[in-house]
């Protein structure tokens, strides 16, 4: 089992352990209530156009989906529209039926369901996966047409319900604008804002280590980064976190865990118990230019850290939604990229303790104004206690 070490004690190495060839984030998809309506408002917030769709416009009266882009980003928002129980075979991609979407939303809020992953091969990720120990959700799922896209799916955390998704395939490459069953809308995805990638994509459990063990087993990750509250934390509150990554560290799946027997509850569990349960807390999306992105950068603090391979820059946003839960992150890179000849090297600088110790505060200030950190009661032990 991985073992929490600290900041200082860590030694970041990469065995190359991948089960299986990953190429790096495909897309994000997240559940709603009214599609059109989120994705105009995350649309007009990030300077990302409409790139395709699936509704009422195109043939779809099951469920109402929207995406958004820039470089290679792709924002998914998706919202049911019935109550089907059955999946529809001319969506390979969309693999949870209306009723369950309806079940999720009503569960979860606003909501990342599933993270994917643009693999080599969907259909050996998930048995290779499988047979690590992912629990699987949806076995692969092929459309004929458009090069043959396969989608499969486990579970991304083992006592949750959001999803880990492989994608593969000719038309997985997002030269239409999307997956088989969308509508390209012909948008020219020219980086208004300068976003160019996803960077990583960050969850909360209860329990750091058994879900980094399942990460592990299953996917073949390895660990990248490590904090724990002594290292980010602040006298009120702490965490414990752990940053896995593929083979070439272009998927880099952070996870944290809330701390206890302090004076606040941690942010972590102030996530859990408005999520009500596991998910994504936040999402990275990398600029060249974090200056020129955020314009207004004096204003809104940009923080900067650095370690032995380059500098960090990011900028937080508040809760996206009605729940304290999900928000973004604006990142640059600088450095490793060897002169400019190749595209920089995933990770670059490191995930930046003081930032971390930053936000971490910056989070705690927020739930304290909004009274949802108080400590009731003594919770149970953390998994890296």
């Amino acid at each position: 089992m991985a073992k929490l070490v600290g900041y200082a004690n860590f030694k970041r190495s990469n065995p190359m352990t991948d089960r299986f060839d990953m190429r790096a984030f495909h897309h994000v998809e997240f559940l709603c209530g009214d599609a059109q309506t989120t994705a105009a408002r995350w649309s007009y917030a990030l300077g990302m156009p409409l790139v395709a769709r699936s509704d009422l416009s195109t043939g779809n009266t099951r469920f109402a989906s929207h995406v958004i882009g820039s470089g290679s980003i792709r924002f998914v928002f998706t919202a049911p529209t019935s109550s089907s129980d059955a999946l529809d075979d001319a969506h390979p991609s969309v693999t949870t039926t209306p009723r369950a979407m309806r079940e999720y939303v009503a569960r979860h809020g606003l909501s990342a369901v599933a993270v994917a992953i643009h693999v080599e091969d969907a259909r050996e990720a998930f048995e290779r996966a499988v047979a690590g120990g992912a629990k699987p959700a949806m076995p692969p799922r092929t459309t004929p047409a458009d090069g043959g896209c396969v989608v499969s799916e486990v579970l991304l955390h083992a006592d949750g319900d959001a999803l880990l998704r492989f994608v593969s395939g000719a038309s997985a490459d997002g030269a239409t604008g999307f997956l088989p069953g969308y509508a390209p809308t012909g948008a020219a995805l020219d980086e208004t804002y300068g976003f160019v990638r996803l960077d990583h994509v960050v969850s909360n459990v209860a329990q750091l280590l058994p879900a980094v063990d399942y990460l592990i087993k299953a996917v073949g990750l390895h660990q990248f980064a490590e904090f724990t509250a002594e290292d980010v934390g602040t006298p009120f509150s702490g965490l414990n976190s752990m940053v896995l990554a593929s083979n070439n560290e272009s998927v880099l799946l952070p996870l944290n865990e809330p701390t206890t027997g302090s004076a606040r509850k941690s942010q972590i569990q102030t996530y859990l118990e408005q999520h009500d349960g596991p998910g994504v807390q936040h999402i990275a999306i990398k600029t060249d230019d974090i200056f020129a992105t955020a314009e207004l950068c004096d204003e809104l603090g940009i923080l900067a850290d650095r370690d032995d391979q380059g500098v960090l820059l990011q900028i937080f946003t508040k809760p996206i939604g009605d729940r304290a839960t999900l928000f973004l992150e604006v990142i640059q890179r600088i450095g490793c990229d060897e002169g400019g000849a190749v595209e920089q090297k995933g990770g670059c600088g490191g995930f930046g303790k003081g930032n971390f110790h930053e936000l971490f505060r910056a989070i705690e200030e927020l739930e304290t104004r909004a009274g949802i950190n108080t400590a009731a009661s003594p919770p149970r032990p953390s998994a890296g206690a």
